[in-house]
């Protein structure tokens, strides 16, 4: 396994957990795609792609790498987001497969799950 897409994994799951759009934004190449999740249309370009994580901002996230596997500049994860939105949390474990370039940032990522996968409880 690649040591430096794991850690990229884990740079990726940080900013997710932060909150922050503009942070995970920040991970993704200019011109990078996402398709989150897999079917929907690809969201281009990093603006683009801080606007698609705008829900996320200000929210109470948690994320924990259940499985990685990492080689030549690829990943497959298997990872738990736990948000808290009001009196609700929601919980999904999507499966993201990552592709990077040479300096470590995201040029394209895919999340495998659908809206049946995610579990809503109240808090």
């Amino acid at each position: 396994m690649s040591a430096a897409t794991k850690a990229a994994v884990t740079r990726y799951l940080d900013a997710v957990a932060s909150g922050s759009p503009a942070a995970i934004a920040a991970l993704y190449a200019p011109e990078a795609t996402l398709e989150d999740p897999v079917g929907s249309d690809p969201v281009r370009g990093r603006a683009a792609i801080e606007e698609f994580y705008g829900a996320l901002a200000g929210a109470r996230v948690r994320t924990e790498l259940l499985a990685v596997r990492a080689v030549a500049g690829q990943a497959a994860f298997s990872f738990r987001v736990t948000t808290d939105g009001g009196d609700q949390q929601y919980v999904i474990e999507p499966i993201d497969v990552v592709t990077f370039d040479a300096d470590g940032q995201i040029t394209s990522m895919r999340a495998f799950w659908a809206p049946e996968d995610m579990v809503v409880t109240p808090v």
